[in-house]
């Protein structure tokens, strides 16, 4: 009697998790996924702006260097593409939402702008434009 008590205890610990064991580890799996998302996600947007004001910095920089081969910044219509020519780039970087950054000459003065996560002027949030021109005042 006693091998077929023990056989019987062997089989079931052989059975494995129940399936109100496995609900209950699915359920805490996406409580803590979802808790981790709302931490995330905005520090996500938070570092995506973070890079392009890094960008425009960068482009700034190039700008000068521009200007001291040539003289003068690139006009409007020239843009960004005179940075690459001049200082033998592939290419000029995407903005981080995947776009161009624009450039426009004011009177003399390069501004480099981001249009943020929705692509078009203005807004608020992750939408908010990121320019050389807020930068350059608040430094």
């Amino acid at each position: 009697m006693t091998t077929t008590n023990a056989k019987k205890q062997q089989r079931r610990k052989n059975r494995g998790m129940t399936l109100i064991e496995i609900m209950v580890v699915i359920t805490i799996l996406g409580l803590i996924a979802a808790a981790v998302g709302v931490a995330v996600i905005p520090k996500l947007e938070e570092a995506k702006q973070d890079t392009a004001k890094l960008d425009i910095r960068n482009i700034q920089s190039a700008m000068k260097l521009y200007y001291t081969k040539k003289g003068s910044y690139p006009d409007t219509a020239t843009g960004l593409k005179a940075l690459v020519d001049t200082n033998n780039l592939e290419r000029m970087p995407l903005d981080p939402w995947g776009r161009e950054y624009v450039y426009m000459n004011e009177g003399g003065k390069p501004v480099i702008t981001s249009y943020g996560a929705d692509g078009n002027p203005g807004g608020e949030g992750s939408d908010a434009d990121i320019s050389s021109k807020d930068q350059n005042a608040r430094q």
